[in-house]
């Protein structure tokens, strides 16, 4: 039992919709607080209006609350759970913060006689409020940069005059670094002061002197009642102080701080958590330390909660942050605990890692038109990816590899830049492929120091790029015949992939991975265990690494791979990779519910994924999980290893998809819809023959692969037309063209950015209604497991709508059309799992816009609307277990449900915010209503046509 036996009943703020500077690592957060507090018995009540996550699951709490994230639900709740006895707020983010906060300051906690647990609100108040902390700061010695506070344009100004420039301004209760900037030149200063107190809520801003060049890095703590601390991790960013924390390359350990100063830091961030409150929880420390020999250290935040580096932290090293942390917010101390990876150290007993973790953020500029993609204290980037190997060269380029950014790693793909001012441009202004423009900068001939004077990285971290491509000379100089094994052996080792040595050796990927085989270079699998092998690890959680082999004194020659392989009937389900515009978390709660569905059915389930911050890659979710990049030669290793039955592609979103035609060519089983069955609703113009085939209607369309042929298509197509390329996510490239003009432009560019691609032009259904259908098929029967209509009109991309389920005006005889043609379809295309379709109505006639046979954004929000765990049930379906016909399907819904999508413009404020056929949205929330009377409603149709944009 907890230490405290009087919290029987606690309540949790999730985070609410991901948004830029908060996403789904606080699901993941989330969710294992939740099940942390359930093993002891304690009931628990959630609030958090995202739909599409894990945790607002039925079966994560006790009871789940799909409302707005305001004090009116809040009230609520506590009304009708009058045995709550505590709220644990630290698991939501700054979301969850700042509406605790609100309550408290409301009186609502005291009304109902609940207390805060997990921290206390002083402790918020001072890290929150910049004047606060630093008066505490310097109280109890800990180094500051030169900083005031303003909370008036005026006194911004008297501050600037007195420091000079460059400045820094942080807004004062922001999140993801909203209203920060550095600046350089007194001309850009009032625009940038002016911005800072209008985005924060108390319209303060700290104004620090900029430490530019100062190296940058993050302590994870966790701190128990008796006040024993430890530290989980420590972080370095590769990108000097003046790059968010959220957009900068960072790599676990710790690569070039001294030991004693690192001591020093330790000493730092304990005597900083102690100070700013008493509480037990989990806590994020950020440091500046001078890139001089003396290492002077100063304190930059403290954020009293699990952060978006908790995620990363327990990945790194396998320590379950949030789960520990919800245990000592109930009064355990942390040497009664378990370390949950051993299952027989102590919670106590500090992290140490023997290989390098790095993470790098993955950016959507491209869905921003006219964004500043410079990188600055202000956080852009929409997810993020992690690798682990035996080095850092190893680790960089596994995560270079993970980003599904169409690049093969780090150089030798032809695709670096090769324009000297281009690069020197990247270096200067922080690029968002600065990771990339560094290796072609030295691939050019621009010196080291150089680099760093303009970069001011490390110039170990440097140095490193430049061994990477003196390798990569090396190699270049031999052929596929000549190369020796200890040079093939070095080159997989510092983390190449087989398609950039055929680039080096001119010789195709598959001739690279047969010498591998030849020379018997494999990849081995290295248990991710939390204490560097000192003690063994219960939880199956691997990385993959190539090594020397060892000779024993019997003579034999081997590799120790720890990835033991078992007897029994094994599936593969691939992950999403990192998150986007597009393709967010709700291809992790499928992929979730896919493992937890395979494992009821008898299956070993394997999972294969890189975004630390899922509940796919939570340790304890499969049998056993790779944390490795969703890319083919990681995933064909793994396949040869594990020999499964088959590979779960439907689930992990476009990212997974991509991947069925090698599986498919490799003779690798597909679980579930065939890769010809894929494929045939990926290429738009057999997929129109198979409609044409089957009566059902369809837009006027032609296939293009050219301007010309384009023109020729429009001549016999009305303007307006949608162009469409094939096979991309979240309708990237689509627009819609009014005249010849226009599509001559758009068509050169696509081409441009996604060559040898097929272009679908569509006479676009200009005023059509749009609705769409998701259902489960086994090949014989069809169940449409919900009908949605969207709010706005036909030609804003579906994953911006606000989309009512069921239908609110669609008579009789178009919903007939509509469930007639799914089911068509479904058949038509073998389908054996989900299956997503898009219609178009104009004067009560149906058409087709498209259909994807995979898991799609919409699923987890119908799931959450009816109340029923329909990837589960598809996922019985693909494994051949169950027919649709075997599921007893009740959906309960009273009145409406409306999936509404959320917006991150404020991070890109000149950007043009009009909606179109190409998807902005970054989340969603989902909003239930008793009737169409709801002036919510009211509101969102009155305002459906006012985005509509080319």
């Amino acid at each position: 039992m907890p230490k405290n036996n009087n919290l029987k009943s606690i309540l949790i703020i999730g985070s609410g919709p991901i948004i830029i500077g908060q996403a789904c690592e606080f699901d993941y957060a989330g969710t294992q607080a939740l099940r942390s507090l359930r093993e002891d018995g304690i009931e628990t009540i959630l609030i958090n209006s995202n739909p599409a996550t894990i945790m607002t699951d039925p079966t994560m709490a006790d009871h789940v609350y799909l409302l707005p994230l305001t004090t009116k639900s809040l009230v609520k709740i506590l009304k009708e759970h009058p045995q709550i006895d505590a709220v644990l707020p630290t698991m939501g983010g700054q979301t969850a913060l700042n509406l605790c906060i609100e309550a408290d300051e409301k009186g609502i906690w005291e009304d109902f006689n609940v207390k805060i647990i997990g921290v206390d609100i002083d402790a918020i108040n001072i890290t929150e409020d910049r004047e606060k902390f630093r008066e505490l700061m310097l109280k109890i010695g800990i180094g500051m940069a030169p900083q005031a506070t303003a909370s008036s344009f005026l006194k911004g100004k008297e501050i600037a005059q007195e420091f000079g420039f460059p400045l820094v301004i942080r807004a004062s209760y922001t999140l993801g670094g909203d209203g920060a900037s550095i600046v350089h030149k007194e001309k850009d200063f009032d625009a940038l002061l002016t911005r800072g107190l209008e985005v924060s809520p108390i319209h303060e801003v700290m104004i620090d002197k900029a430490l530019i060049g100062w190296k940058e890095y993050e302590l994870e703590l966790l701190r128990d009642k008796n006040d024993n601390v430890v530290i989980i991790c420590t972080i370095e960013n590769m990108d000097p102080m003046g790059i968010h924390t959220g957009d900068s390359i960072t790599v676990a350990p710790a690569m070039t701080l001294s030991d004693k100063t690192y001591q020093r830091m330790r000493d730092m961030a304990i005597h900083m958590m102690r100070s700013i409150g008493d509480f037990a929880g989990g806590c994020n420390v950020q440091f500046a330390v001078s890139p001089d020999e003396k290492e002077d250290i100063i304190a930059i935040e403290i954020n009293p909660r699990v952060s978006r580096s908790s995620a990363l932290a327990s990945k790194a090293t396998g320590y379950p942050i949030a789960k520990i942390a919800a245990k000592l917010a109930i009064g355990y101390h942390l040497d009664e605990l378990k370390n949950q990876i051993t299952g027989t150290t102590s919670a106590l007993f500090e992290p140490t890692l023997d290989y390098v973790v790095v993470k790098i953020p993955r950016w959507n500029f491209d869905k921003f038109e006219g964004s500043d993609r410079t990188l600055g204290l202000q956080m852009k980037s929409v997810g993020e990816v992690m690798a682990i190997g035996r080095s850092f060269q190893e680790a960089l380029h596994k995560a270079t590899q993970s980003l599904e950014i169409k690049r093969n790693g780090l150089g030798a793909d032809g695709k670096g830049y090769t324009d000297y001012h281009q690069v020197i441009d990247k270096l200067t202004n922080a690029s968002w492929d600065r990771v990339f423009a560094i290796y072609d900068a030295i691939q050019m001939g621009i010196p080291l120091s150089r680099i760093h004077d303009i970069t001011k990285i490390d110039m170990w971290f440097l140095k490193q790029y430049e061994e990477l491509h003196q390798l990569e000379k090396e190699v270049s100089r031999f052929n596929i015949n000549s190369i020796e094994r200890d040079l093939l052996l070095e080159a997989k080792q510092k983390g190449y992939g087989d398609r950039q040595i055929a680039h080096m050796l001119k010789c195709l990927e598959s001739e690279v991975y047969n010498k591998r085989v030849e020379f018997n270079i494999n990849r081995v699998y290295k248990l991710v265990d939390t204490c560097a092998a000192e003690f063994k690890a219960q939880t199956p959680y691997y990385y993959s690494t190539f090594e020397n082999e060892m000779e024993t004194a019997d003579g034999e020659r081997h590799s120790v791979n720890e990835s033991v392989v078992t007897d029994k009937k094994k599936v593969i389900v691939l992950g999403s990779g990192p998150n986007r515009i597009g393709q967010g978390i709700e291809f992790d709660y499928c992929c979730v519910h896919g493992v937890l569905a395979a494992a009821e059915c008898g299956y070993e389930t394997i999972m294969i994924n890189c975004n630390p911050e899922t509940v796919s890659t939570d340790f304890d979710i499969a049998d056993k999980l790779y944390f490795e990049p969703v890319f083919w030669e990681h995933i064909y290793d793994i396949i040869r290893h594990e020999k499964p039955e088959g590979v779960i592609v439907q689930l992990g979103g476009q990212t997974a998809l991509k991947l069925a035609e090698k599986l498919d060519r490799y003779g690798i089983k597909i679980i579930g819809t065939t890769f010809k069955s894929l494929d045939l609703a990926e290429d738009r113009g057999s997929f129109s023959n198979l409609l044409q085939e089957n009566d059902i209607p369809y837009p006027e369309f032609g296939v293009a692969s050219n301007a010309d042929e384009a023109m020729a298509v429009a001549d016999k197509l009305n303007f307006p037309i949608l162009v469409r390329p094939s096979y991309v996510l979240g309708g990237q490239g689509m627009k819609i063209v009014i005249n010849k003009k226009e599509l001559e432009e758009h068509v050169v560019d696509l081409l441009q950015k996604i060559p040898n691609n097929k272009l679908l032009l569509d006479h676009y259904l200009d005023g059509a209604i749009e609705a769409e259908a998701d259902a489960i098929c086994d090949g014989e029967n069809v169940y449409i497991i919900g009908i949605m209509e969207h709010i706005e009109p036909c030609g804003i991309h579906s994953g911006d709508s606000n989309a009512i389920l069921p239908p609110f005006n669609l008579g009789e005889f178009v919903m007939q059309q509509i469930k007639d043609h799914t089911k068509k379809i479904a058949l038509a295309l073998n389908t054996v799992g989900l299956i997503n379709i898009q219609f178009a109505i104009k004067d009560d006639m149906v058409y087709i816009i498209e259909a994807n046979p995979r898991a799609s954004r919409t699923v987890p929000f119908i799931a959450k609307a009816y109340g029923e765990p329909y990837v589960n049930y598809a996922t019985k379906v693909m494994l051949g277990e169950k027919k649709v016909t075997d599921f007893n399907f009740n959906p309960q819904l009273e009145g409406f449900a409306i999936k509404q999508p959320v917006f991150s413009f404020n991070k890109f404020p000149n950007v043009n915010k009009q909606l179109g056929p190409e998807m902005k949205s970054t989340g969603e929330s989902i909003l239930f209503i008793d009737s169409l009377k709801d002036d919510q409603f009211y509101e969102l149709y009155a305002r459906r046509r006012m985005y509509l944009s080319k």
